[in-house]
């Protein structure tokens, strides 16, 4: 019988406790997170099954094994002969990834097996998973009488493979020891048996003083993935293994490019260990496809995409009859997630995502309609299961948001990503009617909070904070977390409200409705900003009519310096800078029209302007598309570096409008001011009737 200590353990206890032991206090009694016991309790139902027995729960959801009492009596028996190990089969597969990664280019069955300490069978069952595996990256296990085992592919694709290995199977672990070395504590060995610990601490020091802390943010699993590769480059580069000539950067990829370089020379001081130019392009492609930025602040040029999100809400709402088209939240929210998303699908970067099948099994419909409306709309990409799960988080989080919510405030510490953490909380929000607001952090920003302004804290991974009472739950909210969640609330409930002031007598007077109510200070300000952003927009709007320009570049400095004598720019030469800057990190000319969008935003910019100039002789200009668009209508797009939400929206409802219809196509490039001002005046109408007018 194979079977590890801690699986071992829980079956003891199970027997001599039956009943009293949940999923939870096993978790709590054992020092680990929640999903490591479920892991354990499956492999617990396989070694149960051998004897005839179940693993069953009772009322109270006590754990309880079930069958009769010689079956019992055997397994206790065979229990005691037993010798359990201290490694998972998955542990024991890592070791064999990386001996077939870093040990030599063929190896003998028998000398594998007995390094693993495990049986030529066991063996065997571990190289079928590793094959089907390392298919995923085009990498080839081959197993040859006379040969060996041998391993057949690029390193590129070796060091994903590895990486994902880890992410995929030990992203807890990793995240737990990663706490402790910044907290100075020390870990015996390597970690799982490959990071050297000093190395881990060290990048991940870089990339939180180079990436994390700038205007690049990434996701918690992004930021710890982005570690990883580092750590395996300069290993894998230690251990003489180089990357074939990876090909030449763009200048869509300069801003990360010009990171990844400053963070490598920053590792080969620290480390010691040279990083050629092919590692940090490897590294920059890295960090492009897992480079994650706030909804609110997306780019709000990204017009094809846009256009192409807004179709797909349209489509999935028609789908379900439910009108999400005007849920800006969900558009933005889609926005920052899909641009890195796509790019991934073009680079062949797979992303692993543990909740597909979960997920599938809990919204079936809703990610049918999901999956028609992104291969209607995306004809030249195929998303993977794994990809669409993570959009119908989206969706799922924009239908569950429109419920009620009550009277206690709680935070979310979920480091998967920002679309399961929104999922998490609109479902808290939905099934547990009393609390009121749900607040997200990753488990960095949790650590700087001041956790006294929370009632409840929910995490979905153990936290490695010694001082915190926190409720651990799965990141679907099973109904045994519902259960958690409504108990600590009951059994807390006069602490909470005491601590509100809800027990304390109040004058006629002052008794208000117990409904929640935005801050009419905030409403107010949103009001100011809609009306301001408006305002200039129509106030600053102007259609030129250029003749005879030599090429875009000299029209732009024209208007730009028109701007600067109308006190609306206080630097014209800092924002031609930033607009040629903008130019060369991708096309602007917006493809199948004769339109290009030209923006930025810089501190000299005093307010929210747009305006066109139309040019008698077009200018060939690169597309958002790569291809070339012959230019005759120059629309310019400037803001501040500040923008508010309500700010963000109006900008992206003028510049994802321009090729809405051919309708909007045909005003936008028809130099007809009063047209152009028409059509702007009905979209902003049109915003305050769904968004700030109440029937």
């Amino acid at each position: 019988m194979f079977i590890t200590s801690r699986e071992k353990f829980i079956i003891d206890l199970i027997v001599k406790t039956a009943g009293k032991h949940t999923v939870h206090s096993l978790s709590a009694f054992l020092n680990v997170s929640v999903r490591t016991v479920q892991r354990d309790l499956k492999a617990v139902e396989k070694i149960l099954s051998q004897f005839q027995l179940q693993l069953n729960r009772n009322t109270n959801d006590g754990l309880i094994i079930d069958g009769k009492n010689e079956h019992i009596f055997k397994l206790i028996q065979q229990l005691s002969n037993v010798h359990p190990t201290n490694e998972t089969p998955e542990e024991r597969k890592l070791q064999l990834l990386i001996k077939l990664l870093h040990e030599g280019t063929s190896f003998k069955t028998q000398v594998l097996a007995r390094q693993l300490g495990v049986s030529i069978t066991t063996l065997t069952a571990y190289l079928d998973d590793l094959t089907n595996w390392l298919n995923n990256f085009s990498i080839t296990l081959t197993r040859k009488r006379g040969v060996g085992v041998e391993l057949i592919g690029e390193e590129a694709n070796r060091r994903k493979a590895l990486a994902n290995y880890f992410l995929v199977h030990f992203h807890e672990e990793l995240m737990e020891s990663l706490y402790l070395l910044q907290k100075g504590n020390q870990v015996k060995g390597n970690v799982l048996g490959y990071f050297p610990p000093h190395y881990l601490l060290k990048i991940d020091e870089l990339v939180n003083n180079t990436i994390d802390r700038g205007q690049t943010r990434l996701a918690d699993s992004d930021y710890l993935g982005l570690i990883v590769h580092i750590c395996i480059t300069v290993q894998r580069t230690e251990n003489n293994f180089v990357l074939q000539q990876e090909a030449e950067i763009t200048t869509e990829f300069i801003t990360e490019f010009q990171l990844m370089e400053q963070l490598c020379e920053d590792v080969k001081k620290a480390l010691g260990v040279p990083i050629s130019i092919d590692d940090i392009r490897f590294l920059t492609v890295i960090l492009k496809g897992s480079k994650l930025q706030a909804a609110g602040s997306v780019d709000y040029d990204s017009i094809m995409l846009g256009q192409i999100i807004k179709n797909v809400i349209q489509h999935v709402s028609a789908q379900l009859h439910v009108d999400l088209s005007k849920d800006f939240s969900l558009f933005q929210g889609l926005l920052a997630h899909m641009e890195p998303s796509i790019f991934r699908l073009k680079q062949q970067m797979g992303l692993f995502n543990p909740l597909t099948g979960e997920i599938k099994k809990k919204y079936p419909f809703l990610f049918m309609a999901v999956k028609n409306s992104l291969q209607k709309e995306f004809t030249d990409i195929t998303f993977p299961d794994d990809e669409i799960a993570f959009i119908v988080l989206h969706f799922g989080s924009a239908l569950l948001m429109n419920e009620e919510r009550a009277n206690i405030h709680a935070v979310v510490v979920c480091p998967t990503g920002i679309g399961t953490s929104k999922m998490l909380a609109s479902r808290i929000q939905k099934e547990i009617m009393e609390i009121n607001t749900v607040e997200i952090k990753s488990i960095k920003d949790f650590e700087l909070a001041n956790i006294h302004q929370y009632d409840v804290i929910i995490s979905t991974v153990r936290l490695p904070f010694a001082d915190v009472d926190y409720i651990l739950v799965t990141p679907l909210l099973s109904d045994e977390d519902i259960v958690t969640i409504r108990s600590f609330l009951q059994s807390n409930l006069q602490e909470l409200t005491s601590r509100k002031q809800y027990l304390n007598p109040v004058s006629e007077k002052d008794v208000v409705s117990r409904k929640e109510k935005p801050n009419v200070k905030d409403v107010l300000q949103e009001i100011k900003d809609v009306q301001t952003s408006m305002e200039a927009i129509l106030h600053n709007l102007r259609v030129y009519q250029k003749t005879n320009a030599p090429n875009h570049y000299q029209v732009l400095t024209e208007m730009v310096e028109k701007l600067e004598q109308d006190h609306l720019v206080t630097d014209a030469t800092q924002v031609m800078k930033q607009l040629q800057e903008r130019e060369k990190k991708g096309g602007l000319g917006i493809p199948k029209t004769n339109m290009g969008l030209y923006h930025c935003r810089d501190a000299s910019i005093k307010g929210l302007i747009f305006q066109v100039s139309h040019l008698d002789e077009p200018c060939m200009v690169k597309g958002m598309d790569g291809r070339d668009v012959p230019m005759k209508n120059l629309l310019l797009m400037l803001a501040p570096v500040n923008l508010s939400l309500r700010e963000q929206e109006i900008l992206s409802l003028i510049s994802t409008s321009l090729i809405e219809t051919d309708e909007a196509i045909m005003i936008f490039s028809s130099s007809n001011e009063a047209m152009i001002r028409k059509k702007i005046e009905d979209l902003f109408l049109e915003y305050l009737q769904n968004n700030l007018i109440k029937e």
